[in-house]
């Protein structure tokens, strides 16, 4: 029979209770205050004790996974090699072949990613996934480097060296392209620049979860590309410890009753420490958030990226792309600078956008171009591009031909 860590804890406690309640009046007030410390004691939370600690590998190669390639062909059945991917041909006069890749794999087994890596630990199992999440942000940062060509522009330009910044992503002739301009802007949550949906690059593909696929293909077509990161609103600093001086060191009241106030003190933060060292064994760093200057909300950073870039670009054409709460941060953007942006703007095409012109107090004449220039693809089981029924009077909505978003929140 096994005893978890957090019954040995408690059972010194229950013992303590069990000889207490057979005493006096002075013993049962013990019981009674063990009793309030034990109402205290989050169990869920004590059972952090037996968690393994909160230090997890900062590489994909120290997770012991990676993205990988495989070469597909196309072809016809009788010409199939054993070992090879292949998928149906849709030029029949030809043998192509070509590479798909970007699945996250374990290195050894060649398994997809395991969320529930421990069974019963929700909450390490979490935190596993979200250090992973981080691992792949930075990957992917690197992808719009080297894969896609893009440069990373630090914001605010203007920046000190010691003040908080972000960063954007643009192509080369982001700016000095004639004609046309691709703007891309991700949802809300834990996505970054390069993003459209970690859930997906986790679980499905780089190609399924990330801008890249539109920005390789914008590219091809001759866009200027710029990438968006709004999200990416403040650092974490680890928060400094305040240092309280004792009220009885400046008191005039009698050393008596300092030296009384001073024992009680004591013993509240003898107790409350006790608590903590068994509520949060796993105590992590407090944090405190420095935010970052003019982009301090998607909102924001949207209106900066165009007063400082796209505004300055050379592009008679301007395009978005923009999902979920995206889609928001562009209709504030409207809203801010709805002349600029119709002189510049061609069409924007929004997924699951969660924009309200009701809400966000959008001007007759802006929804009236909304309805002429925007349309959102929203996740409907109706054939891709059927017209779907709308409650608010701006742009049209159409099926994304899918009942689950292509492209998640998280």
């Amino acid at each position: 029979m096994s005893i978890s860590l957090s019954s040995l804890i408690l059972l010194p406690i229950w013992i303590s209770m069990a000889h207490i309640q057979q005493g006096g009046p002075d013993e049962k007030e013990k019981t009674t205050a063990l009793k309030d410390l034990l109402s205290r004691i989050d169990l869920d939370e004590l059972m952090k004790k037996d968690e393994p600690p909160l230090d997890f590998p900062d590489t994909l190669e120290g997770f012991e996974y990676a993205f990988n390639e495989r070469e597909c062909f196309w072809g016809k059945k009788e010409d199939r090699w054993p070992g090879l991917c292949y998928e149906e041909n849709p030029y029949p006069w030809s043998i192509l072949s070509k590479i798909t890749e970007g699945q996250l794999r374990h290195i050894k087994t060649g398994e997809p990613f395991v969320f529930n890596y421990r069974e019963d630990l929700h909450r390490w199992n979490q935190k596993r996934y979200e250090a992973l999440g981080e691992i792949i942000t930075k990957y992917v940062y690197e992808l719009l480097e080297k894969d896609c060509n893009l440069k990373k522009i630090s914001i605010p330009v203007d920046a000190t060296e010691s003040e908080p910044k972000s960063f954007i992503f643009m192509s080369e002739d982001a700016l000095t392209n004639p004609q046309k301009l691709m703007v891309l802007i991700h949802g809300s949550g834990v996505v970054r620049a390069g993003q459209w949906a970690r859930r997906l690059i986790i679980n499905e593909d780089l190609d399924s979860g990330t801008q890249i696929p539109f920005i390789k293909r914008a590219m091809d077509e001759g866009y200027g590309v710029i990438v968006l990161n709004p999200n990416e609103n403040y650092i974490e600093v680890e928060k400094p410890k305040i240092h309280v001086q004792s009220s009885s060191d400046s008191s005039d009241e009698p050393a008596e009753k300092r030296e009384r106030k001073d024992k009680v003190s004591k013993e509240t933060k003898k107790r409350r420490d006790f608590y903590e060292k068994y509520r949060n064994p796993q105590r992590e760093k407090e944090m405190m958030q420095l935010y970052i200057r003019e982009n301090g909300s998607p909102e924001e950073h949207a209106v900066y990226v165009w007063d400082h870039f796209i505004a300055q670009s050379a592009a008679e054409n301007v395009f978005f792309v923009a999902h979920s709460y995206g889609g928001l941060a562009f209709v504030e953007l409207m809203i801010q600078r709805e002349a600029d942006v119709k002189s510049k703007v061609t069409a924007v095409a929004l997924t699951d956008s969660v924009h309200n012109v009701w809400h966000q107090e959008a001007g007759k004449t802006i929804r009236e171009w909304m309805r002429e220039n925007c349309c959102n693809w929203v996740s409907s089981s109706e054939p891709l591009d059927t017209s779907v029924e709308s409650m608010l009077p701006d742009c049209p909505r159409v099926s994304a031909g899918s009942k689950v978003a292509r492209f998640g929140f998280d």
